[in-house]
């Protein structure tokens, strides 16, 4: 992972443990998204909560709509222009069934709009540590997996149409399908509750 300069990881989501163990495994500090009401909740286990989160490094947004993925993006742009580290889940969502799902565009459009380079990132035993529906994590053993930077600066001058977004972010979850061993799915994940 490179030491200095805007760079963008790109990690599978298998459990709410991940953002941690991102954040412990790397050398420098790394901002992530995170649900606005993370920041909001009351007493003293919400200011914890936002204290805690703050210290890893999550910038708080509001989710839900397409505007809403407009401002993540745009936070998450302005952490790559001042040359910080910025994670992400191009899933969108933790996986519930173990496989490795269809990466939104949005991590293709990051790399395009600011030249950073993408570090894909594959977790493994994170879903055993803190399994969906526990509040609690157990001990388990967890592997991360850092690749090799990938460079899209020959998209560059192409503009950002939905299909170069497409084949950046396909050529992403590639890199982390490559490290996780996972079993892919070409549909994006869909969530309990979710309208098809």
């Amino acid at each position: 992972m490179p030491l200095t300069g805007a760079v963008i990881l790109a990690a599978n989501h298998r459990a709410a443990v991940d953002t941690a163990v991102i954040s412990l495994c790397t050398p420098r500090r790394v901002a992530f998204l995170g649900k606005a009401e993370y920041f909001t909740g009351k007493g003293l286990k919400g200011r914890f909560l936002a204290s805690f989160l703050g210290a890893l490094g999550y910038v708080p947004v509001e989710r839900g709509n397409a505007a809403a993925g407009l401002s993540a993006l745009e936070a998450a742009r302005k952490v790559l222009v001042a040359g910080d580290a910025f994670a992400i889940y191009p899933e969108g969502t933790r996986s519930l069934d173990g496989r490795l799902h269809r990466g939104h565009t949005g991590v293709g459009a990051l790399a395009l709009a600011t030249g950073a380079k993408v570090v894909p990132v594959a977790l493994t035993g994170t879903e055993k540590v803190q399994p969906v529906g526990k509040r609690f994590p157990r001990v388990s053993k967890v592997t991360v997996r850092f690749g090799d930077p990938l460079d899209f600066s020959r998209y560059e001058g192409m503009g950002a149409s939905p299909a170069v977004r497409r084949s950046v972010t396909d050529e992403i979850m590639y890199a982390i399908l490559e490290l996780s061993k996972q079993e892919y799915v070409d549909t994006y994940h869909k969530r309990p509750g979710d309208v098809a």
